[in-house]
């Protein structure tokens, strides 16, 4: 396993981070060890999740993948792993049940490291933007998280190129801490909307890169084929699959991650994982697994290296997306 440092920090992380979404939903609690300890033993030391995972399972309330991260935990070197967790979503009834403002964050985070049964969250992360809470209190409140201990670093996710340059800016200007971190949606098939101005403005401000579905829900394992649209997943209905089960770009898009992947004896998703850790903005791209197969075809990605002529073939293919 490769590491790095997270943005401009000094903390060094895995250029693979283990996303938990799949925990307390398609992964049971004993699942959910195994993966655990296969990315550990793989050497991938940074782990994702939110406290919203995984609410919109039926009975759920949101907690559970930090929960279970928590248990996993116990027993082990805390300082070894870097926990990164998000808030922002709908976590308890009331109008301050949700959102960036102070009221909420304070209380979100102390929840958090209760379910994690830790003293302090590595990175925190807003999940996405809140339109009805000043910049000024949201930094404000994320700075006093950082300077009581409980937090060590915050980042974004899901913020456009404008907000996050203006977050940095109110963080200049009242001395509050940056976002060192920005998770978006990023992979080999969903491309413009990162790369346009998010990518540079990153690379510009020393903002670390952890993008999720990298491999665009499943699509680039190489699951789906032109001749078996329709699989067996957790993500078969998410709108992301049913754009691209029926584009014909995207298959030829996959014709040259298999054609690579081929020349390299490795898996279709350690091709399109290489091509995103090629670039210079991307810290970690955020892996999933529902289980400790689906981990092992991914955890070897770090060691694949493109040539130019097969970076610059995946970029031609995928040039659109």
């Amino acid at each position: 396993m490769e590491y790095t440092n997270l943005g401009r920090t000094g903390l060094k992380v895995s250029r693979l981070c283990l996303g938990t979404m799949t925990f307390g939903w398609s992964a049971d609690e004993t699942t959910s060890f195994a993966i655990l300890d296969a990315a550990a033993e793989a050497g991938i030391n940074f782990l994702d999740t939110a406290d919203i995972y995984s609410r919109w399972v039926e009975g759920n309330t949101g907690g559970e993948s930090e929960t279970i991260i928590g248990k996993w935990l116990q027993g082990k070197p805390r300082r070894e792993f870097v926990i990164a967790t998000k808030g922002r979503g709908p976590m308890w009834a009331g109008p301050n049940g949700e959102g960036l403002s102070r009221a909420h964050l304070l209380h979100a985070v102390d929840d958090s490291l209760r379910r994690l049964q830790t003293d302090y969250i590595d990175l925190y992360q807003v999940h996405w933007p809140d339109e009805q809470t000043p910049l000024e209190e949201t930094l404000s409140a994320l700075d006093t998280l950082v300077r009581s201990g409980k937090v060590r670093y915050i980042g974004a996710s899901n913020y456009p190129a404008w907000l996050l340059m203006k977050t940095l800016w109110v963080s200049d200007l009242h001395d509050y801490v940056r976002f060192d971190s920005l998770q978006p949606h990023h992979s080999l098939l969903h491309r413009e909307e990162f790369e346009r101005e998010l990518e540079p403005m990153c690379n510009d401000q020393g903002i670390g890169v952890i993008p999720y579905s990298p491999l665009a829900a499943g699509f680039l394992t190489g699951k789906y084929t032109r001749e078996g649209r329709s699989v067996d997943t957790t993500r078969s209905n998410s709108s992301q699959i049913k754009q691209l089960v029926g584009n014909e770009k995207a298959y030829v898009a996959m014709d040259a991650v298999r054609d690579i992947a081929l020349q390299h004896n490795v898996p279709q998703a350690q091709i399109a994982l290489a091509w995103q850790l090629s670039r210079k903005a991307i810290t970690a791209p955020i892996i999933g697994a529902r289980t400790v197969a689906q981990l092992m075809d991914v955890a070897g990605a770090t060691s694949v290296h493109l040539t130019d002529e097969e970076l610059e073939r995946l970029n031609t293919v995928s040039d659109g997306f």
